[in-house]
């Protein structure tokens, strides 16, 4: 989490030279260079049937780095964060088919009015619109990279979905980037690679193989925090009271949703477990 919020960060930098998009494609491109360096995937021994939920998780990898990073561009850090939280608190939720943990998404979303502040009269619909793009996006990321992990060992599948993703990317920025693309932005494209995809990616890959959905989901409720103060620490956005209080909110809800649990070291699907 502190890798990806620190990548994300980092990021905006490069917004003013190649844009969003063409920040998103760049660096999935060059996590992809490193993933294929590392690990040669083998495509035939998948076959179509176990390729197309890679395939499915790279698209959706791509769409979800580019709509987050293209929402920075527009909302703080923080705020955008929060927002892309409701994924995985929604997956911890709505898995466990129980309508009284619902009081927890609820939560989060007074906690995400909180931080965009409408009353303000200054709320970008657009880039609220691309959060919420890509919390969608990041809840079908968690329950795809669950199955692909138990599919397909090491750093295998992501020697695919990275590439994937990286073309899936490319439609929206190269046009973006196009004309403006210097070695020294290709040299922070590998920098920020590493920082995400490669390391935070590499890393849920494997917790995944080892905790639920939900579990993932309920761990993952420290980041709009860590986003917060990212955004302060490295962009110097300052979070007003209400925002701080509007994040704590949005923490609260991810950790009162689901308690950590241990999947089964077989189990290929396992039910989440969740909180009474």
């Amino acid at each position: 989490m502190l890798s990806v919020q620190t990548g994300a960060a980092l990021s905006v930098h490069l917004f003013d030279a190649i844009g969003p998009a063409g920040t998103s494609w760049l660096r999935l491109s060059a996590g992809a260079l490193i993933f294929l360096a590392l690990r040669r995937p083998r495509l035939r021994r998948l076959g179509w049937r176990g390729l197309r939920p890679v395939l499915a998780l790279g698209v959706t990898t791509g769409l979800v780095t580019t709509t987050f990073l293209s929402a920075l561009d527009r909302i703080p850090l923080g705020t955008a964060v929060a927002i892309e939280f409701m994924g995985p608190l929604s997956v911890a939720v709505f898995r466990s088919h129980r309508r009284r943990l619902l009081v927890w998404p609820a939560l989060a979303m007074v906690g995400v009015v909180l931080m965009t502040e409408p009353w303000q009269g200054s709320v970008d619909a657009l880039g609220v619109l691309l959060a919420a793009t890509a919390a969608l996006g990041w809840a079908t990321y968690i329950l795809l990279t669950q199955h692909v992990g138990d599919q397909i060992a090491g750093l295998e599948a992501l020697s695919i979905t990275i590439p994937v993703a990286a073309m899936t990317a490319a439609v929206v920025g190269i046009p973006q980037a196009s004309g403006s693309i210097t070695w020294g932005v290709v040299a922070a494209a590998f920098g920020l690679a590493v920082l995400l995809p490669v390391l935070p990616f590499s890393l849920e890959l494997l917790a995944l193989r080892r905790l639920t959905a939900a579990a993932f989901g309920t761990l993952m409720s420290i980041e709009p925090a860590l986003g917060l103060l990212m955004g302060l620490v490295v962009l110097a956005q300052v979070p007003s009271p209400v925002q701080v209080l509007g994040v704590a909110l949005v923490v609260t809800a991810g950790t009162g949703a689901a308690r950590s649990g241990r999947r089964a070291e077989s189990a290929t699907e396992v039910a989440p477990t969740l909180i009474e």
